[in-house]
């Protein structure tokens, strides 16, 4: 017998899954090379002011070999570039290059606008619970799929 509260966390299942697959082809048509969890890493590099592949792996719980192929696929774009660490000359440190912070700043600026439109008739109110529901989803940790 289904519940109320296994119908809601259906209902929320399905409605994640739906705006995962919105940001997935919001990613790619403001840049039709660049993947969401590419993204999602140089906007993480740029939020840092640079960080190791390491970092990033570990960060997102992706295996290294996946963070590898992303990161080689942000340098043939031109968006990140490697320079050694000032600290351990061994250590190599990503960074965005001029070109993936004025890709990073003029996409998250349509996001922005994006969410801005779809959220527009939503009261200060419900956006105060709604951003405090995810931040309390996000924060209580990975889940098995």
């Amino acid at each position: 017998m289904t519940t109320p509260r296994d119908e809601s966390v259906d209902i929320i299942e399905r409605e994640l899954t739906a705006f995962a697959r919105r940001a997935r082809a919001a990613a790619a048509r403001l840049h039709p090379e660049l993947p969401l969890v590419s993204y999602t890493l140089l906007a993480h590099i740029h939020d840092q002011r640079g960080c190791r592949a390491t970092d990033l792996a570990a960060h997102y719980m992706l295996d290294k070999s996946t963070v590898s192929r992303q990161v080689s696929a942000l340098e043939k774009l031109g968006l990140v570039e490697r320079r050694p660490d000032p600290d351990d000359q061994r250590v190599q440190v990503l960074h965005p290059t001029a070109t993936g912070s004025e890709l990073l700043s003029s996409t998250h600026a349509s996001r922005r606008a994006a969410y801005q439109k779809r959220l527009a008739d939503w009261s200060a109110e419900d956006l105060g619970r709604f951003a405090s529901y995810l931040l309390r989803y996000n924060a209580s940790g990975p889940t098995a799929h």
